[in-house]
């Protein structure tokens, strides 16, 4: 079995607040939930892990040891640890790859599971429109940029992204209206894709914080939006043939009917 999640946003609005240690214990009980699948082979977590995450030489940001030793046992049973970079903790270098033996991803993918086709990413980014955050994205990876960040002391720089982020997610953790499909722009950049390749059958995404599964313009290749953890959380899960979209809080602590 293969799981995919996204959009923790752990550490918002602060890592030790009430509210951010609930959706902390929220995703501990989904992983201890994963943990026990016998059939379980990778976990993909597919960006915004973290609300802010910014690797210094000597330095990474405080609180998340329930989480990364959950990853980390995972990782030590030889479950394949997948990271996508998101928006919000764009910032990942090899922290994660040589402490969990992960594999981070810093662009989407193309990759095959089982019997099927994944295009794999968070979504910042991606589709017609948001011209101002592409250029805005172009400058968190710009090399030199992250050079001059990394001289802030690490209380100045954490306090600095926190505050930005916490402005702008307050608002976007609400409910999220569903668009239509032609003003989607997740939806519109698969749609375009399928067309240079069809042989995609999914394509798995999160950023836009609204749980979807749904079919595309070539009636076959689904999109998949694992939507966010604010309100519940959602996961989806490949059995090597078949995925599945699951609300979090409909499954408790028992597996939905996997047969």
């Amino acid at each position: 079995m293969i799981y995919f999640a996204s959009d923790f946003h752990l550490g918002i609005p602060s890592w030790h607040s009430p509210s951010a240690k609930e959706r902390e214990s929220r995703v501990l009980r989904w992983l201890d939930l994963v943990a026990k699948d016998e059939k379980l082979k990778a976990v993909y977590l597919v960006g915004d892990i973290f609300d802010f995450w910014f690797e210094y030489s000597m330095v990474v940001p405080k609180g998340y040891i329930r989480i990364l030793g959950k990853l980390a046992e995972l990782s030590d049973r030889g479950v394949e640890l997948h990271l996508f970079t998101g928006n919000h903790d764009v910032w990942m270098f090899d922290y994660f790859e040589k402490e969990l033996n992960a594999k981070v991803y810093r662009d989407p993918i193309e990759i095959t599971l089982g019997e099927k086709r994944f295009f794999i990413g968070h979504g910042d980014g991606l589709g017609p429109g948001d011209h101002g955050y592409k250029f805005i994205k172009k400058i968190f990876r710009n090399r030199f940029c992250q050079w001059l960040f990394r001289w802030l002391h690490p209380d100045l720089g954490a306090r600095l992204a926190t505050f930005f982020s916490s402005s702008s997610r307050a608002a976007q953790a609400k409910h999220e209206p569903f668009l239509g499909a032609d003003k989607e722009w997740l939806i519109v950049f698969a749609n375009e894709k399928i067309k240079q390749n069809p042989e995609i059958d999914y394509f798995i995404f999160g950023h836009r914080h609204l749980a979807l599964d749904l079919l595309l313009q070539n009636g076959r290749s689904r999109y998949v939006n694992l939507g966010e953890w604010f309100s519940g959380g959602n996961y989806a899960v490949f059995d090597g043939n078949e995925l599945v979209l699951i609300p979090f809080e409909t499954t408790k602590e028992s597996f939905p009917d996997q047969s």
